[in-house]
């Protein structure tokens, strides 16, 4: 990655312009009830055990204010679900080994102190089939440059078109993601991970993400994904 790569123009109706119009413009009508019912929901149908895990994809104390800021204006709009995140993903248990339940972690949420890794929440607009991540990249996420490491920025991107494709169609593996950087990104900085369905195709999902700075000043990185839907009672080893 190189820090003096130059930026290309991009048009007026980019996905991440359109969101940087929302979220500066804000919204009249506060959701934060309905969307604490919502995940609740969801983490009783997820968890309905008396396995009660945590929901990684709140506020904590070592989110700088960028992520505070956004975090509360995508809150604020309507349009815009949170979803909830936590250490293990219930729909993997089905692929465990029997030897592994109780002990397995999603990679991103696999360190146990607060803002040295993954610090992400994300964000789901039904009628956009759209996508968005606030990442906080942190100190344990480096690379050779001190810029945040390559393989971790394609590990967040994978995750959020990965989420969004599970939250809005269905269960989805990845079968090609092509990942261009732009613009390094700073270990501790907010960035803004849009990421948009743009075609189903049978069992494929053809998908398009950006990566921005937290007021959509500077790109860091473009990608595309191809993703190949699950089919009901498929095992993700015969992909």
């Amino acid at each position: 990655m190189s820090k003096a790569a130059k930026e290309p123009q991009l048009p007026a109706g980019t996905m991440l312009y359109e969101i940087s119009r929302i979220i500066q413009g804000g919204a009249a009508v506060c959701r934060h009830a309905s969307s604490t019912a919502a995940a609740r929901v969801q983490h009783e149908h997820l968890f309905p055990d008396a396995h009660q895990p945590r929901d990684y994809a709140l506020p904590n104390p070592t989110w700088n204010p960028e992520t505070k800021r956004l975090y509360e204006e995508l809150s604020r709009d309507p349009s815009w679900r949170r979803l909830p995140s936590y250490e293990e993903f219930a729909g993997s248990r089905s692929s465990m080994r029997p030897e592994a339940d109780g002990k397995t972690r999603l990679f991103t949420r696999n360190l146990d102190q607060e803002g040295i890794g993954f610090e992400y929440c994300m964000f789901y607009n039904e009628a956009e089939k759209r996508t968005v991540c606030i990442f906080q990249p942190g100190p344990y996420l480096g690379g050779l440059t001190g810029y945040t490491h390559g393989g971790c920025i394609a590990t967040i991107v994978d995750t959020t078109v990965g989420t969004g494709i599970v939250h809005g169609i269905g269960p989805a593996m990845t079968a090609n993601l092509n990942l261009d950087y732009r613009n390094p990104i700073p270990l501790g900085s907010t960035v803004l991970i849009d990421s948009r369905v743009e075609k189903v195709d049978g069992q494929k999902v053809y998908t398009r993400c950006q990566v921005r700075s937290h007021d959509s000043a500077v790109l860091h990185s473009e990608a595309t994904a191809l993703y190949i839907m699950l089919k009901s009672g498929e095992s993700e080893s015969r992909l």
